[in-house]
């Protein structure tokens, strides 16, 4: 595998409305670790990831930095200020990476902070995927056909299994094309995009390229995906 220096940007900005929780998922304490805690983790403990920035906002920095500190997270080499969605989080990332770092065989791995049990295995494809094609976007194959709604109580239509992936992250693309991603956004007048890959795809950057995902790699989002993270964790350990 040819040399690159891989960093893992992890997205952490959210503010969790959809939990009904205290505190933001990301930073939920679950059976004596936070969520941040964990998916940092398995960032630190590959060995071809080489730096970690976390995205959060600024009242949560001191937070991260704690959490790093107490986890042995050394790679942390900088936090950045979230932006008012994930995507303008990920638009903050991006160009903060592009002022600090300086080598131009940088590889980004965007991951979601609320993602914590992506594998070792995920970031290895993500990392081989991109060096061999220019991109990789963890996805697994769709197990279920989709139901077409407008209202969220009748559909008039479905979409078919076949063919279909569900995306999840990592998302990953070298610091360069990242950078040129952002600037013919700004030029076409594109602010917002549900996320990386999606924006690449409005860019009509094209093949994007699959690393195979996993089903443990699930988003935490609503009260009840705290119970497959507990279940899933301790089997993990």
């Amino acid at each position: 595998m040819k040399q690159s220096h891989n960093i893992a940007l992890i997205l952490a900005g959210g503010t969790g409305e959809r939990m009904h929780a205290v505190v933001p998922k990301q930073f939920m304490e679950i059976d004596g670790e936070t969520v941040l805690l964990h998916t940092l983790k398995a960032f630190q403990q590959h060995p071809l990831i080489h730096e970690i920035y976390v995205v959060c906002t600024p009242e949560w920095e001191g937070f991260v930095r704690g959490e790093a500190e107490l986890g042995g997270i050394d790679k942390l080499s900088g936090i950045v200020q979230a932006g008012e969605s994930c995507y303008e989080s990920a638009c903050n990332g991006i160009n903060h990476l592009s002022e600090v770092v300086k080598e131009s065989n940088t590889i980004v791995l965007v991951h979601d902070a609320v993602r914590p049990l992506v594998t070792q295995d995920i970031i290895s494809r993500n990392i081989a995927v991109c060096l061999t094609h220019g991109n990789a976007i963890t996805s697994l194959p769709s197990h279920e056909a989709y139901l077409k709604t407008s209202d969220g109580n009748t559909s008039d239509g479905f979409v078919p299994r076949e063919g279909l992936m569900r995306a999840q992250t990592p998302h990953t693309f070298p610091l360069a094309t990242l950078r040129q991603m952002l600037k013919q956004a700004e030029e076409q007048g594109i602010k917002e995009s549900q996320s990386i890959f999606t924006l690449a795809g409005e860019l009509g950057i094209s093949p994007l390229h699959i690393a195979l995902g996993d089903l443990r790699n699930f988003k935490i989002t609503e009260q009840s995906d705290i119970l497959f993270y507990r279940a899933l964790k301790t089997l993990e350990e």
